[in-house]
């Protein structure tokens, strides 16, 4: 039997479907967007959202040059080349994806999920859908560029045969046809989720660092998948919880964008994961291989090599991200704050801690000319020095002999005689340069000059000379390796830590305390949040008051309650507290008064009065002294780290969590990306320093 007759015999071509009333009107279909999300095995189509394919459509239907069109897409983080239908990201490297203008669509074979055509053939579906309506003549069949038939036998039913098989070696496809597939026409007829566009105000620029390896997550996603789930997460959250605030157009979003280190450092062009397989033995080579791509990471950071490229690639990836985003968004005024997990935690740490403030700091660059300044800049020309220093007559004689700002540094007294500069002149230049030669040095190395050369006490005399921080308001110095920390562009305005284990390295690096008057030098806030689970965090808050014991602050849960178990287990142990302090009261009542018991089983119910006004007395004195309400809470001071506030946040166990702790410690450490308590924490902190609240039904 041929193929056209098995088509004709199927049950799809009964005659109930042959008599099909005309259409009196042709409606055009209406198109939407897609992209093809990258590095899938097979097509995996999604819809752009309503504002992004407006845009596209708009810029297509005006006919101009589309190969010099570009589009930014979700939200800025994406540009489309409307000419060559490719979608890349702005902000971070990923494999292009294709970009489809779709209007016909088929059923997959396994996960139903409906695939577009191509945008050519569905111009043909288009047209012959036309003129089956138009002219009421259906049955139209055509052929796909893969021979595949599409047959149209009425508005509400068209389908799709394909062959069966793969093509032999001679390309010819099998006539052998398989089950037909549904077609549909437009993008309301497939029942797809357009997803929600976002605000095109952004209110707060967030950079978060990842810790240690590749992998951000269980499902061994990297940095970019992780923050796309938070920025999605947040987005949700600002909508729900800050309702009122963006009906009134007071607020926009969050933008939160990754900062990728662990590719830079095993990049090809380091070396180190060359260098590492070679001395790595060729047993249990899976978790060999998972040691090397992360748990090595906490010793790169350890040695002076590496961390000093740890600290490079992050500084010069947010000051990257910082500039791109400035030149995408020049109508931005909000302020920056960064985030950081695990490890990326503590590299943010020791860098904040390191940075100047520049609020104390001239930006007139006639400061750094002055020869006896410590900092000089190295940005300024040749030309410029000698302006200043009021030497440009000796312009000429530096152009003649090629001398430049590397070669003065080299020249000696000596050598400025020789091609004539007289002696005036020679020692401003030598004081210059040694000037300079003074501030590098001290650049390279943590801590001002001035600093190295203060007199040391007891504690520090006991470490290394040099240290990975100075820390200024510290009992004692750390005692770790030296590296030239770089200078962010930016002052953050908050710092977030997530499941961080910045309080176990500052102890291991012989921190006792923390002073309470300590601040980040450029950053006016920071919070430590952790799973109580996470075996990875630790607190912080102890190392400002080591004498005192008390909880953290317990982080609300999003839907505006406490977990139900934790507000159980609350009631219980509220109520056995309870229990055992009236029996206490009991027994004390009835040992410090036994003569009137006595007297009272002698003397009769005459004596009840007495007595039992007695015990209600003591009775009224303990609930006094015992009622919540009028318990004083204690002030804790824990120091100018977050501006006086408390920073130690901890999260609420779920109830499948709290059954065996140890089996979701693994998942506790990776579970800030999904969470929407943390989520929500972040953005109160942030509109919260803008003035906004939450809406009063949540607070």
């Amino acid at each position: 039997m041929s193929t056209e007759e098995k088509i004709g015999s199927s049950p799809t071509s009964s005659t109930s479907f042959e008599m099909v009333d005309a259409v009196s009107e042709y409606e055009p279909v209406s198109h939407h967007w897609f992209f093809n999300k990258p590095a899938e095995v097979k097509a995996c189509w999604t819809p752009l959202s309503k504002e992004d394919s407006q845009k596209l459509e708009e810029a297509y239907t005006r006919g101009l040059d589309l190969d010099k069109i570009v589009i930014a897409i979700d939200g800025g983080r994406y540009d489309v080349l409307l000419g060559e239908r490719l979608r890349y990201a702005v902000y971070w490297e990923e494999k292009l994806s294709e970009v489809r203008r779709c209007s016909w669509f088929h059923k997959g074979d396994k996960d139903n999920k409906y695939i577009p055509y191509t945008e050519d053939f569905s111009a043909e579906l288009e047209e012959a859908y036309k003129l089956a309506v138009t002219q009421n003549q259906w049955k139209q069949t055509l052929s796909s560029p893969y021979r595949d038939v599409i047959i149209l036998h009425n508005p509400k039913l068209m389908v799709h045969y394909y062959p069966v098989g793969e093509p032999d070696e001679w390309g010819v496809t099998p006539t052998e046809m398989g089950r037909p597939r549904t077609v549909k026409r437009g993008i309301e007829a497939i029942g797809v989720e357009i997803p929600s566009g976002e605000p095109a105000q952004v209110d707060h620029l967030v950079f978060m660092v990842h810790g240690i390896g590749p992998a951000c997550d269980l499902q061994f996603r990297s940095i970019i998948q992780c923050v796309k789930d938070f920025r999605f997460i947040s987005l949700n959250l600002v909508h729900s919880h800050f309702k009122k605030a963006q009906d009134e157009m007071k607020i926009g979003r969050v933008e939160f964008l990754p900062v990728d280190w662990h590719s830079a450092l095993h990049a090809d062009a380091n070396g180190v994961d060359s260098d590492i397989q070679r001395i790595t033995l060729p047993s249990i080579t899976k978790l060999r291989q998972f040691t090397n791509e992360t748990l090595l990471d906490l010793f790169f950071y350890n040695s002076p090599t590496y961390c000093q490229s740890i600290l490079d690639t992050v500084v010069k990836e947010m000051n990257g991200l910082y500039k791109l985003f400035q030149q995408r968004n020049p109508e931005f005024k909000g302020k920056v704050s960064v985030s950081g997990h695990s490890l990326g935690s503590l590299i943010l740490f020791d860098l904040l801690t390191n940075q100047k403030d520049l609020s104390k700091h001239d930006d007139d660059k006639t400061k750094f000319l002055d020869p006896d300044a410590k900092d000089l800049d190295d940005t300024l020309t040749l030309q410029e020095v000698l302006q200043h220093l009021e030497l440009s007559e000796l312009r000429s004689v530096f152009e003649k002999e090629k001398i430049d700002k590397k070669a003065l540094a080299l020249c000696t007294e000596s050598d400025l005689k020789a091609i004539g500069i007289p002696l005036g002149p020679r020692k401003k230049l030598l004081n210059y340069t040694k000037n300079r030669s003074i501030a590098q040095t001290c650049s390279q190395t943590s801590g001002t000059c001035a600093e190295q050369n203060a007199p040391r006490d007891k504690a520090e005399l006991s470490l290394p000379p040099k240290n990975l921080v100075n820390y200024k308001y510290f009992d004692v110095g750390i005692g770790q390796i030296s590296v030239n920390y770089p200078q962010l562009i930016f002052e953050p305005d908050f710092f977030f830590a997530l499941g961080s284990p910045i309080g176990m390295f500052l102890t291991v690096r012989g921190l006792k305390r923390i002073d309470p008057d300590y601040r980040l030098p450029t950053c006016r806030g920071f919070l430590n949040i952790y799973h109580p689970f996470d075996p990875v965090a630790y607190r912080i808050e102890p190392m400002v008051i080591p004498d005192q014991e008390f909880e953290p602050m317990l982080i609300p849960h999003h839907k505006g309650r406490k977990r139900m178990h934790l507000e159980l287990k609350e009631g219980l142990s509220r109520m056995s507290t309870d229990i055992l302090g009236s029996l206490k009261t009991a027994w004390e009542s009835f040992t410090k008064h036994p003569v009137q018991v006595q007297a009272l089983q002698s003397e009769g119910p005459e004596a009840d009065t007495g007595l039992d006004n007695q015990a209600n007395d003591v009775d009224l004195k303990v609930e006094d002294a015992t009622s919540p309400e009028k318990e004083e809470t204690p002030q804790i001071n824990v120091g100018m780290l977050n501006a006086g506030q408390r920073f130690d946040y901890v999260l609420q166990e779920t109830p499948i969590e709290s059954f065996n702790e140890y089996l979701f410690a693994l998942q506790s450490h990776l579970c800030y990306w999904e969470s929407e308590d943390t989520a929500l924490l972040i953005l109160k902190e942030i509109y919260q320093s803008m003035g906004i609240t939450l809406d009063q039904t949540l607070q």
